[in-house]
């Protein structure tokens, strides 16, 4: 008698796949917990010294099977494997459409585990001009001192980019919105002209791709979709949510993971099981809702910024007026094909550099001081919306003559929606700019 064939899974949607997961996986048998279990152990029991050997070697330096690490893993130590992270790395790796995450203990953890599997001595960065200011830090004074060099320039610009491009350079970097001004990167342009040079390249030589989505979050692009090798979250922001844990992770393709593995072992940056139990339950969960409403939100009040008489610029992906409106339209969509510009918006106030850039700090000090629903802190991507001064708060390790010369005016203000209503955003607004 014929067997019959096994019924196929609906196709479910991403959104309802972060919220309920797998009821069994290969790290964890939780099919009694409506709520993924949290591991709290250090350490594992062994059956046996063979068993040990091969758990290790799964994180050692050599040559390892990256089919054989996906496939049986073995907990040993909590720095090497823990069921916890592991599915927080599965979800992790469902939403950005990647074959493999490996979580770090923060976003920083994470671009230097990227870069560090990528390149070595005598090797070159490419990086797109607009940084976070400890990206910039660490291209800039950190990586330098191992002999790896970065160029920073327009890699929109197709001439530019060629021209950065050297005999020695593994890696192309970017941020895409950039922080914090939201400029947006043209990834499959930049795949274009990386595969262009990559064709003339053996494999040992290719060049990556690696890009920072954390401004975007899942929700709102992909950019392995685009072409690109390694996409890097700080977890601490939209993908965490509430401003609980820190976190970073770094997502690709199935033949990275053995060298993530190894580095994050040997460099201790290890994401804490209690850090990765409310990302995993409660931040990727709820992240297609909040995104959703927090983008409703920043269209509200880049509209009304937009028209006030002391703002003289206004960021947004979501505005008709964005100068990559349609860029961002193709690449900034949801997992239903939506249009998703996120939820950042960053604007500029009226004046000369001096004078905008101190009306920028009284308005933030006007906010701290009298304002209900906006906060005055770094971050993003929280319930809470946050603002910050960009040129003298993150990106002050970044020269003020780069600043302007790299597009971060020091009268902008970037605001991280959250999920109050935007006429109490606009009420705190108004008040606050009619007072500087």
């Amino acid at each position: 008698m014929p067997k019959k064939k096994k019924k196929s899974a609906p196709p479910y949607s991403l959104s309802s796949l972060l919220i309920h997961g797998q009821s069994k996986d290969k790290h964890w048998d939780y099919r009694h917990h409506v709520v993924p279990p949290m591991s709290s152990s250090t350490s594992y029991r062994l059956d046996s010294a063979a068993r040990g050997a091969r758990g290790f070697a799964e994180f050692g330096v050599g040559p390892v099977d990256p089919e054989d690490v996906q496939k049986s893993p073995i907990y040993i130590y909590d720095r090497l494997a823990e069921p916890t992270r592991d599915m927080l790395e599965e979800a992790l790796a469902t939403a950005e459409r990647g074959e493999i995450a490996v979580t770090f203990a923060s976003g920083m953890a994470a671009i230097a585990a990227a870069l560090g599997i990528c390149v070595v001595t005598g090797q070159h960065i490419v990086a797109h001009r607009v940084l976070y200011g400890s990206t910039y830090s660490l291209l800039s004074s950190w990586l330098p001192k191992y002999k790896i060099t970065t160029t920073l320039t327009n890699v929109n610009s197709v001439e530019e980019l060629r021209q950065a491009i050297r005999r020695e350079t593994r890696v192309v970097y970017f941020e895409t919105p950039a922080n914090p001004n939201l400029e947006l990167i043209d990834m499959a342009q930049v795949k274009r002209v990386v595969d262009t040079v990559n064709k003339r390249r053996k494999a040992d030589d290719q060049i990556r791709i690696l890009v920072d989505n954390t401004f975007a979050s899942p929700f709102c692009q992909r950019p392995i979709e685009h072409g690109a090798d390694l996409v890097i979250h700080s977890l601490t922001k939209g993908i965490c949510g509430f401003g609980t844990d820190m976190g970073g992770a770094v997502i690709g393709a199935r033949s990275f993971l053995p060298l993530l593995l190894s580095y994050r072992k040997d460099f201790g940056g290890v994401l804490s099981p209690k850090a990765a139990w409310p990302i995993l339950v409660y931040g990727l969960s709820t992240l297609a809702l909040r995104v959703k409403r927090q983008e409703e939100t920043a269209l509200t009040v880049s509209e009304f910024l937009a028209q006030h008489p002391k703002v003289k610029a206004v960021h947004y992906p979501g505005l008709l007026s964005f100068p990559q409106h349609q860029l961002a339209r193709r690449q900034m969509t949801d997992y239903h094909g939506n249009f998703a510009p996120g939820s950042l918006v960053y604007f500029i106030l009226k004046g000369s550099h001096s004078a905008s850039r101190r009306l920028a700090e009284r308005l933030i000090d006007r906010i701290a001081r009298e304002s209900y629903t906006i906060t005055l802190a770094v971050s993003l991507g929280q319930v809470r919306t946050l603002i910050e001064h960009p040129s003298s708060m993150t990106h002050s390790s970044v020269p003020l003559a780069r600043q302007i010369e790299e597009g971060i005016d020091p009268g902008g203000v970037r605001l991280s929606i959250g999920l109050e209503d935007s006429g109490d955003l606009i009420r705190d607004l108004a008040r606050a700019l009619s007072r500087v």
